[in-house]
């Protein structure tokens, strides 16, 4: 019964297969970057240009952090990122939009 003995592995939200996965981290960390950008510079109304860009850039690499993600834990982290960046970036559109003042 060899085909029973199987290595155990730890059953846990954030378990990986094991194997490096350097691009889908390091898009998983830019997306989190971004999303923690975005959302303490939402905070302050005369920063809405760099809450409202690092949302915009959270949102499109976190996107396509999901679409390459092959972990449970990398999805986890990106979608926190995900939420962190829209909320940044709809908060920067409220307070003056992508080129509130500087165009126009």
């Amino acid at each position: 019964m060899a085909q029973t003995m199987r290595r155990s592995s730890s059953i846990s939200l954030f378990a990986t297969d094991g194997k490096p996965h350097p691009i889908q981290d390091t898009l998983m960390g830019v997306t989190l970057a971004l999303g923690a950008l975005a959302l303490v510079t939402a905070m302050f109304h005369h920063l809405h240009l760099v809450s409202s860009w690092a949302g915009l850039l959270g949102i499109l690499i976190g996107g396509y952090a999901m679409y390459v993600s092959a972990t449970t834990r990398e999805r986890f982290v990106t979608i926190v990122g995900l939420g962190a960046s829209a909320v940044g970036f709809f908060l920067g559109m409220a307070h003056g939009g992508l080129f509130g003042g500087v165009l126009g």
